[in-house]
């Protein structure tokens, strides 16, 4: 079996392969995950050593020489005899390091590198997933700006309603993405440290290490806080620090995901009605069998994904609901996959969207088409209005338009063609009156309201503040996407 041949042998994640971006994919890999590791190793060192333990420079040195040549091998090979991710990396790293591994991992436990890690992690994602987020504000802001005032059906029940705009619809879409950036800011900027607090949270070997002296212990958990970047640690934890925030973040990853299906879910109903399209490329194939086909796979990519958000949901709320007393250790193999995918399918959904909403085609003849087959019936009320303006009886006025609509109601269900109901209310004598004004009755502008206005004010009071605090990190480009 060639080396080519081996990758192919085994499974690999479609989330890495296919969608996520490399940079998402960096912060769950294992170089990051046990180069923090050793990184946690070294600022527990330099902050136990600032504190009076006898640690040395040179101790510190020597740990960060080989914070990322990791044997990976090896490492793997101590752990199969272990049965301990953490001591096996303990050892590997005490045998690159023989100076400092009397003082590796001291007075610490697991949790010290693995859920400290994780927060970090689980930081730098949202500080990833957040400016991509906005990113997709912002360009979906620029649609619903440039069609605020183009006039559309509005459907209720999956019906033809009353008319909006497509950009009052678009900022539908913002609005529910606004909430979502909205808590996943709140998650990141409530995300707090676990620091250095032992085996059941009482940081009980740290006091004996510094002979009874709590304020050095309490010292010790604020700086090694501080050298992981972070400004608050959590006061009391367990042995971990609680499920609650991993069900808070993935609530929010969920919620996101929710808001992305019902909007790609519209995206592809306009598309069947030929009324809105998603970019195409000139090489895309729609479909093995049918050539002429444009589906909307990105919407459909979107959608797929989303649901996969949605069900993490459970995973995490399963997971804080049975951690018994301070700690089980039932939480570990489902987090490996509960927070990972959960953030590289919202990585992979933010990046197909940044895609989408860059090269939305909107087709105004279609939607103008599909407008005149509902906007007689809608404009009835308008017609009686201005016949009895004129002069005539409002009874007799509805009633003649009642029977005007059921025939053409006829043609449009019973024959297939279109609708007639205008072509009929001209050829009655009794519409002479107002025959002038019935192009002005009939423009859709004059039924959808305050849309444009709305969108506007919406744009310009919710929308622009947001965009406007991320500044230049906001991603509006994305890269090609894979596939």
């Amino acid at each position: 079996m060639t080396e080519l041949n081996a990758e192919f042998r085994g499974y690999r994640s479609p989330l890495s392969t296919r969608y996520a971006s490399k940079e998402m994919q960096y912060l769950f890999s294992d170089q990051f995950k046990f180069s923090t590791w050793r990184k946690l190793w070294i600022m527990l060192a330099k902050a136990e050593k600032a504190l009076g333990l006898q640690i040395t420079d040179e101790q510190i040195q020597e740990m960060e020489r080989h914070i990322e040549d990791i044997d990976f091998k090896a490492a793997a090979a101590e752990e199969a005899l272990t049965r301990h991710d953490v001591m096996a990396h303990v050892h590997v790293f005490a045998e690159q390091c023989p100076l400092a591994a009397p003082i590796i991992h001291l007075g610490a436990t697991s949790c010290y590198v693995g859920d400290n890690t994780d927060l970090i992690v689980l930081k730098e994602a949202l500080d990833q997933l957040l400016p991509k987020l906005v990113g997709v504000i912002k360009q979906l802001s620029h649609f619903a700006m440039q069609h605020r005032d183009l006039p559309a059906l509005g459907f209720t029940h999956l019906q033809p309603a009353q008319l909006t705009t497509v950009g009052k619809r678009c900022s539908l879409w913002i609005q529910d993405l606004l909430m979502d950036e909205r808590a996943l800011r709140a998650c990141r900027d409530n995300l707090r440290f676990r620091g250095v607090k032992g085996t059941t949270g009482t940081q009980a070997s740290f006091l004996q290490l510094f002979g009874g002296d709590g304020d050095k212990v309490r010292q010790l958990d604020q700086t090694v806080t501080k050298l992981a970047g972070f400004s608050r640690y959590y006061a009391v934890t367990g042995q971990t620090y609680s499920r609650k925030v991993d069900l808070e973040i993935v609530s929010a990853l969920a919620s996101l995901g929710a808001t992305v299906h019902k909007m790609c879910s519209d995206m592809r109903l306009l598309a069947s009605r030929k009324e809105l399209e998603e970019p195409f490329e000139q090489t895309q194939i729609g479909s093995s069998a049918m050539p002429y086909k444009r589906n909307p796979m990105r919407s459909e990519r979107c959608c797929a994904l989303a649901r996969h958000m949605i069900s993490m949901h459970a995973n995490a709320a399963n997971t804080l609901a049975v951690q018994w007393l301070e700690r089980t250790l039932d939480d570990s193999a489902n987090r490996r996959l509960t927070l990972s995918e959960a953030f590289l399918a919202a990585d992979a959904c933010l990046l197909t969207l940044l895609n989408i909403s860059q090269g939305l085609v909107v087709y105004p003849k279609v939607i103008e088409r599909n407008i005149a087959q509902e906007l007689p019936f809608m404009s009835t009320e308008n017609v009686i209005m201005a016949m009895v303006k004129a002069g005539g009886d409002r009874q007799v006025c509805h009633e003649k338009i009642r029977v005007l609509s059921h025939q053409a109601g006829a043609q449009v269900k019973q024959h297939g063609k279109d609708n007639d109901l205008v072509d009929r209310i001209k050829a009655d004598p009794y519409f002479a009156p107002i025959l002038g004004q019935l192009d002005t009755i009939l423009d859709p502008k004059t039924f959808t309201g305050r849309a444009a206005d709305q969108v506007v004010e919406f744009i310009h009071e919710e929308v622009n503040p947001i965009v406007a605090l991320y500044g230049d990190k906001v991603v509006t480009k994305s890269a090609q996407l894979k596939i």
